[in-house]
């Protein structure tokens, strides 16, 4: 089971709107407690979800399997806290390289936790919400990997988000009926301005980013990251060459460092499941 270790005072959404309640027991009695989610009204929720080792690597390099079930060693409970947030989301948001990164399976809640499916399918109508995430993926060049079951389930809508030369290449394969084109920008690669704005759609819903680095990087550069939901898994990797920390291709400044207050600490075994929320602030709280 997951173990709560600590949780802030005024960790729930506070006199806003939320997502969470009601809830079934079932998935509050494995997540060690009820889950809110504060939901704005100006812009979407945008949440992301990463596991790292204790050394800051997210992610391996080329090829197959390359990140967070390899990192996590596929521990149950991340699995069990990546479906509830997916459960939770409207918006489901992940890069080309980290499809290309996975194996061909789909990315529902459902497939982490076939033995919750019930109540997380259930959870999703008492909630009032569609019953599967929109998966949106970034693509600035188009190159894809198709013929994979995330992006073929019709169940599942997709949206694949990419510059004016990325649609070009995307309209020349044959593309599910589900599967839509969005093109955010007229240059060779998505701005994180570009990006934020598209998101922007989704104003009053919850977006999840799933990954990559570079994606979150620029999530992180646009501003719009409200909350990091991050495990913490025992090993130590070492930063060879195309291992990647959490946050790639941006470097701010001192003074512009994006501070988070804890929200909550829970443990699984060795595992550490650790949720931040940005502040404006690192002494927000006090000394």
């Amino acid at each position: 089971m997951i173990e709560t270790l600590w949780t802030a005072p005024d960790a729930g959404a506070g006199a806003g709107r939320s997502r969470g309640a009601p809830m079934p027991i079932e998935l509050v009695e494995r997540y060690g407690g009820p889950f809110e989610i504060p939901i704005l009204v100006d812009r979407p929720t945008l949440l992301a979800n990463f596991v790292s080792t204790l050394d800051g690597i997210v992610a391996l390099g080329p090829g197959e399997e390359r990140g967070g079930s390899v990192i996590s060693g596929r521990f149950e409970p991340d699995r069990f806290v990546m479906a509830l947030l997916r459960a939770a989301a409207d918006v489901l948001v992940m890069g080309a390289g980290t499809i290309a990164g996975t194996s061909s399976t789909n990315w529902t809640a459902e497939h982490l936790q076939p033995d919750h499916a019930a109540a997380l399918a259930r959870w999703r109508r008492d909630l009032a919400i569609a019953p599967h995430p929109t998966t949106v993926i970034v693509t600035g060049s188009g190159e894809v990997g198709l013929g994979r079951q995330g992006v073929e389930d019709p169940a599942v809508p997709v949206i694949f988000a990419t510059t004016m030369s990325g649609a070009r290449r995307l309209r020349g394969v044959e593309l599910p009926p589900h599967v839509g084109i969005e093109v955010l920008g007229a240059g060779v690669a998505i701005s994180p301005s570009e990006l934020s704005t598209f998101l922007g759609q989704f104003r009053g819903q919850v977006v999840l980013c799933e990954g990559g680095p570079h994606l979150l990087g620029d999530l992180v550069a646009a501003d719009v990251v409200d909350e990091l939901f991050l495990t913490m898994a025992p090993q130590v990797i070492g930063r060879a060459k195309a291992r990647l920390g959490l946050v790639e291709g941006i470097g701010l400044a001192a003074d512009q460092a994006h501070w988070h207050e804890l929200v909550s600490v829970k443990r699984a075994r060795e595992h550490l499941f650790l949720r931040y929320r940005r502040t404006t602030s690192p002494t927000r709280r006090g000394k």
